[in-house]
């Protein structure tokens, strides 16, 4: 019997499945750029910026949703990873959660645009469940808050938790709607939170 020297198609190491981990790549990295400066970019253009056909796409992406679903996660695993390094613990409740408002809308003014393109994509819940790890911080600053008497504890802590992300998520709605001046949108935000979390 002959040796076999190639390796299986699809395995993990073989060229095809380098070549599609290169293209997933590239089509997210595309859509990360388009869909920042264009919530409604089209697929074809998406193709044609990460340099692959529409067939390529969407054998990775069956669609459009899929699509701007995954560059979302991606986008909340990276503002996830610059969140955490923020050291809240070391600071009172108050101050952490002005360092937490001030940090989250950098990173979401960023990417406003994506996340205007996931509002119109994707169902509520499922922007909502992509953002578990970031809000489970919230959570616990707000819990912490709580327990110092630096925040109310006339509401639900799950309320305020989603209050904090509908906030911040709207903002970016109303900057792209043009009723919300972006360069204000950072102090607005802060004052609006410490406002509603206020013991």
């Amino acid at each position: 019997m002959g040796t076999t020297t190639g390796k299986t198609p699809g395995k993990a190491g073989s060229p095809r499945r380098a070549d599609a981990e290169r293209n997933i790549a590239a089509i997210l990295a595309a859509a990360a750029r388009l869909l920042s400066a264009d919530p409604n970019v089209s697929v074809a253009e998406i193709a044609k910026e990460a340099g692959v056909g529409r067939v390529t796409l969407y054998g990775h992406f069956p669609s459009r949703e899929s699509l701007v679903d995954a560059v979302l996660q991606e986008a909340v695993d990276n503002a996830e990873a610059a969140l955490s390094g923020l050291e809240l613990d070391a600071l009172p409740a108050a101050q952490a959660m002005d360092r937490l408002i001030g940090s989250s809308w950098e990173i979401l003014d960023r990417h406003r645009r994506l996340f205007v393109a996931a509002d119109r994509a994707l169902p509520a819940e499922r922007i909502r469940e992509r953002h578990g790890r970031p809000l489970a911080r919230v959570e616990r600053l707000v819990e912490r808050g709580m327990d110092e008497g630096a925040f109310r504890t006339d509401l639900p802590l799950s309320w305020l938790v989603t209050t904090f992300f509908a906030l911040l998520h709207n903002a970016a709605g109303e900057i792209e709607a043009g009723r919300l001046p972006r360069e204000v949108a950072a102090d607005v935000l802060t004052r609006t939170l410490r406002s509603v979390l206020a013991a």
